[in-house]
């Protein structure tokens, strides 16, 4: 399997969208994306496309931060693979880039939030190594 991570630049954008949609359940509005996005390429965040040949087949966010508790950490971020190439090993390619990359950037560990129903995720991060340390709270302002 030819696959190939391309960093996905502020302008070219767009082309992701339909991939978080998807990952997301299209629950918010493609303009509001856009805007949180545009504001997201100005801090710590990158956007990396996964391409079979040419075409864009995943996508996920990295964040780069250091944690009192973890050291240089690198959180994975809406990790999204098209349902039609699911459950053929592509998740685990995309991690294992992920953690040679994190370590070039001098991270020391890797973390994730997981959507609490999103239950195959759990499993897959489990079988990545990931342990579960605590819970994540939202509260909305």
């Amino acid at each position: 399997m030819n696959l190939i991570f391309n960093k996905i630049l502020k302008p070219d954008f767009p082309e992701a969208l339909p991939l978080i949609q998807k990952l997301m359940g299209h629950k918010l509005d493609d303009q509001l994306l856009l805007e949180r996005f545009g504001e997201m390429f100005e801090q710590n965040y990158e956007c990396w496309g996964v391409y079979l040949d040419t075409e864009l087949i995943g996508v996920f966010g990295l964040w780069f931060m250091t944690r009192h508790y973890a050291g240089r950490s690198c959180e994975p971020d809406h990790v999204y693979i098209d349902d039609k190439y699911q459950g053929k090993g592509i998740g685990k390619i995309v991690f294992e880039w992920i953690y040679e990359y994190a370590r070039t950037k001098g991270c020391e560990t890797s973390e994730l939030n997981s959507y609490v129903s999103n239950y195959p995720s759990h499993k897959f991060y489990l079988n990545q190594g990931y342990e579960i340390w605590a819970h994540h709270f939202v509260k909305k302002l």
